[in-house]
């Protein structure tokens, strides 16, 4: 462990999808303003993307903890978030009324989508919401994407009663442009993408995770060992999170205080990295611009989210003090 040799009070670079750890570099949070946006509005259907490891689960867990703190003062939230798309349609459906905590009324299809539309549209007569989170949606068959696409048919004159968010990798584009897909793609009311980290983004991005975990006082990594982890990371968060934590334990038992570009080269070979960072890399100085829904963003969902991230931060401060 080298939480206490580097004065930490916990892990700054673990891989579970903790949104105290989230730092909102401009792709996570035109994401993030998206995804809040089309759930409030009561879009349906909304697409979000982006390749393995920049954050997407974990974009999705704070969305959901956002609207869970908005409930308090608005109407109730209802979740369900599927993590195994692999199922079949009855088991899809089964997990659907299992994650909204909804009584079967039968072990019939017929009878079981009666039950999950009362409850949508009791949760919208009180003046809540409900939204289906589908992680891993570049994995759902075609028969589940139809399914998708049924259950975002259900709405009212008031809007969707259920809002989907299908977040996947970039797989999933060539499976919405088939043909037969054609009327599920033209349900999807927004869309949006994540992409790797730049350079400047990626030392921003370790500053917060090392001050999350209670940092209080020069950071361990050297400006060159930040860009050695930038150039073997391409910029990807799960990545930097691997080589950080590397380089920190490897710190820890060779007592070196400071992070240094031979630290992170050692880690990164370790984890077969060596040799891949001149590719990632390019990937991330190509995708420079952020990737952003075709809705213009209002500027005041962007400020409602500062907020709330910073209203997050606090209590994350006050619970470590």
């Amino acid at each position: 462990m080298y939480t206490a040799y580097y004065n930490l009070k916990e892990e700054a670079f673990r891989l579970t999808p903790d949104p105290r750890f989230l730092h909102l570099a401009e792709p996570h949070r035109e994401a993030l303003s998206v995804l809040l946006e089309g759930v409030l509005m009561r879009r349906g259907l909304m697409l979000f993307t982006g390749p393995v490891g920049t954050g997407k689960t974990t974009i999705l867990h704070t969305a959901l903890r956002i609207l869970s703190e908005k409930s308090q003062v608005r109407g109730q939230i209802r979740s369900a978030f599927i993590v195994i798309p692999t199922l079949s349609r009855d088991e899809f459906l089964e997990a659907i009324l299992d994650e909204f905590e909804v009584p079967s009324a039968g072990f019939s299809k017929p009878r079981r989508l009666q039950a999950l539309h009362k409850m949508l549209l009791d949760t919208q007569r009180q003046n809540g919401v409900t939204v289906l989170l589908l992680d891993e949606a570049h994995l759902l068959s075609m028969d589940l994407l139809e399914e998708v696409r049924l259950l975002s048919n259900v709405d009212t004159y008031g809007g969707k009663l259920l809002q989907i968010i299908l977040s996947g990798q970039p797989e999933i584009h060539p499976m919405l442009r088939r043909k037969e897909m054609a009327a599920l793609q033209q349900r999807i009311a927004s869309r949006c993408t994540l992409r790797p980290l730049s350079l400047v983004e990626t030392r921003a991005y370790i500053a917060e995770r090392l001050h999350a975990a209670g940092l209080r006082g020069p950071a361990p990594f050297t400006s060159p060992a930040l860009e050695a982890v930038f150039g073997f990371s391409g910029g990807v968060p799960r990545v930097i999170n691997l080589v950080c934590d590397g380089a920190l334990s490897l710190g820890a038992r060779t007592q070196r205080k400071h992070v240094e570009p031979d630290m992170v080269e050692e880690v990164a070979v370790s984890l077969g990295l060596n040799g891949e960072g001149d590719s990632q890399n390019d990937l991330a100085l190509q995708t420079q611009e952020p990737v952003a829904d075709d809705i213009p963003q209002p500027q005041a969902l962007h400020s409602a989210v500062d907020v709330l991230i910073q209203a997050m931060k606090r209590a994350r401060r006050a619970a470590q003090e």
